[in-house]
């Protein structure tokens, strides 16, 4: 879940998106984005697809390791 949450927090700073904007978009909390993007939890199943499309992404970026989402490079 750390992967994703890393993964997920670089595709919406890269798209400028605050987790406000995120959280307002899916009608969750930002306290919810914020799990996410920790590693505490995951986004439900359902979103994931619109998840991906709104940052300019495929779901398995999210979980797929490449120079362009691996932050620590």
């Amino acid at each position: 879940m750390e992967e994703f949450g890393r993964r997920l927090a670089f595709l919406r700073h890269k798209k400028n998106l605050t987790q406000k904007q995120l959280a307002d978009h899916f009608c969750v909390s930002v306290q919810a984005v914020s799990k996410w993007e920790c590693g505490q939890s995951c986004p439900d199943i359902l979103i994931l697809d619109e998840l991906a499309k709104l940052l300019g992404a495929e779901i398995k970026d999210f979980y797929e390791t490449n120079d362009e989402t691996n932050i620590e490079h």
